[in-house]
């Protein structure tokens, strides 16, 4: 009896010794599932790592993270111990249903022998691989629940207490762990967007508007993984719109017809949206999550921003929204700064614009027509002569430099516009044709030009300018070419001049009818003079409207 009783004794002593082994060895496996949790700082890495490291701890087969979304369901589930083959099979991943909706609905341990057993159990869809004995564990961030551990099959049958502990002891640390990457995440997408805001204004300052808003799409599509992105203008008034910029977007999106859209502009309140329909993505996928950012265009009318994610995609996060709301403000700041920039530097041109032209008028044309005035009274003390007739050319010369100048200075005094007045379009069609010669062409004006010149006479007057040089441009050879107005109470006289070789033969006068026809409508003449060294085609037209027929 004595040694029966040593012998069970030191049984219990070896029992109870193999226990606290295992214990420990347990837990040191414990100590390195959470090393191997907590030594990244990558979001994903940390997710595979939790659910890796908990399939080692209690000997599990299959493995999975569920990540919970905000509206419930599963968001992510990263899964591990199934073959790519098996996952094909498959053909989707659980969308948190049956027992892994029991566990998002009840967010408490649930430990089975049998998951075909319990009721709660849906089924396991076809190529789904089968699975006997169920551990869930939930795993909380800051008192809220982000997901779930599912472990099944382990390598000893069934699930014991221990191995429930030690998971619930892995999943609090994870908590910290995924905390910890989202804080880490937070930060690196903070450096990103501040450091892309401070790009994009640079950018906006030294581009055009039209150019602001592109960047403004492709800098938010990148920031926010999104497939497609949109700036469009509303008129909430008469319900129209417009693309200012986009960056990867196509389709019919009528946003004025959307309610959530419409509902965001009217409350100047950024929006998210599980799913906006009406634009077709660049690789034919239909359009998904969307993001729904007003903002204070420019003109003063309403803009927004539209950032869309495929079908499928995860949905925008809070953080997307709040960044993508701040970044859009930032733009349409700088854009606004930009187009005050531009303003102030249009009125400094036309200050300093303004400044030469006076500066010409009252000082250039006055010594000029001093000068003129003192070789005639010079002249006149010569008497005739050829040095009479040279000093005469010279004055002659001065008044065509006066008057080009007198051209200079209102080009230099007004702001030009398409139909302003004759002068205005005259200057823009001798710019715009006569910048093709070898030197630009030149225009004077003589009279009241825009007074005795209705909108139908400045038509043909233009259309006769415009026509003349183009002949000269591609006729005539021409080094350059003039053009000279000058109006009268009765008639307007257009002269177009070249330095060129002539109209030559019959077949380059046939471009002259046109010219000619229009003349003779007006009750007009077209003169041609045409040299070797040059063509000068003048126009008179009348300006009374009985002379039009």
């Amino acid at each position: 009896m004595p040694r029966a009783e040593l012998d069970r004794a030191l049984g219990e002593l070896v029992e109870q010794a193999r226990k606290v082994l295992d214990t420990q060895g347990r837990l040191r496996a414990l100590v390195r599932a959470n090393r191997a949790v907590v030594s990244h700082l990558e979001l994903p890495v940390v997710l595979r790592a939790i659910i890796e490291s908990a399939v080692e701890l209690v000997g599990a087969r299959y493995g999975a993270l569920g990540v919970i979304a905000e509206g419930g369901g599963l968001e992510q589930f990263i899964h591990v111990g199934m073959s790519d083959e098996t996952v094909a099979r498959i053909d989707h991943l659980p969308e948190g249903h049956g027992l892994l909706g029991a566990l998002i609905d009840d967010p408490r341990p649930i430990r089975l022998d049998s998951i075909a057993d319990d009721p709660r159990s849906s089924g396991f869809p076809e190529g789904h691989p089968p699975m006997t004995a169920f551990l869930g564990v939930p795993i909380t961030v800051r008192d809220a629940v982000y997901g779930n551990l599912y472990l099944t099959d382990p390598v000893a049958g069934g699930f014991t207490e221990d191995d429930e502990q030690l998971v619930k002891a892995l999943a609090a640390n994870a908590g910290f762990a995924i905390d910890n990457a989202r804080l880490y995440a937070e930060t690196v997408a903070r450096q990103a967007w501040s450091a892309s805001a401070a790009e994009m204004t640079a950018g906006i300052l030294g581009s055009e508007a039209e150019q602001s808003r592109e960047e403004l799409a492709t800098r938010t599509a990148t920031l926010v993984g999104a497939r497609a992105v949109l700036v469009v203008g509303f008129d909430l008034h008469d319900d129209t719109f417009r693309v200012l910029g986009a960056s990867g977007a196509a389709g019919d999106l009528d946003p004025t017809t959307n309610s959530r859209i419409r509902s965001a502009i009217e409350g100047a309140q950024p929006t998210r949206l599980d799913e906006l329909s009406g634009i077709r993505l660049p690789d034919g996928r239909g359009s998904g999550p969307a993001l729904v950012i007003p903002f204070d265009g420019m003109s003063g009318e309403p803009e927004v921003l539209i950032a869309v994610r495929a079908t499928g995609d995860p949905a925008f996060s809070a953080f997307e929204l709040e960044r993508t709301a701040t970044f859009s403000r930032q733009a349409a700041l700088a854009m606004e700064l930009a187009e005050a920039r531009a303003d102030h530097e249009r009125v400094v041109l036309l200050e300093d614009r303004a400044r030469i032209a006076r500066d010409l008028h009252d000082h250039v044309i006055q010594q000029l027509f001093g000068a003129g005035l003192e070789l005639q009274s010079v002249q006149s003390a010569l008497g005739p002569g050829r040095l009479a007739d040279r000093i005469d050319g010279t004055v002659k010369s001065l008044d065509d430099a006066i008057a080009q100048i007198r051209t200079a200075i209102f080009s230099l005094s007004h702001q030009q516009g398409p139909a302003e007045s004759l002068r205005h379009r005259l200057l823009d069609i001798v710019q715009e044709v006569g910048e093709a010669l070898p030197r630009p062409a030149t225009v004077s004006f003589s009279g009241p030009v825009d007074l005795v010149t209705d909108a139908a006479l400045a038509d043909d007057v233009a259309a006769f300018v415009r026509e003349g040089l183009t002949n000269v441009v591609r006729h005539a050879g021409a080094g350059t070419a003039t053009v000279e107005v000058v109006a009268s109470a009765d008639e307007i006289t257009v002269d177009v001049a070249d330095d060129g070789t002539g109209i030559g033969g019959a077949s380059r006068r046939s471009g002259l009818a046109n010219l000619s026809e229009r003349a003779e409508r007006r009750a007009g003449a077209l003169d041609v003079e045409s040299t070797p060294e040059g063509t000068r085609l003048r126009l008179r037209l009348p300006v009374s409207v009985e002379g039009v027929r």
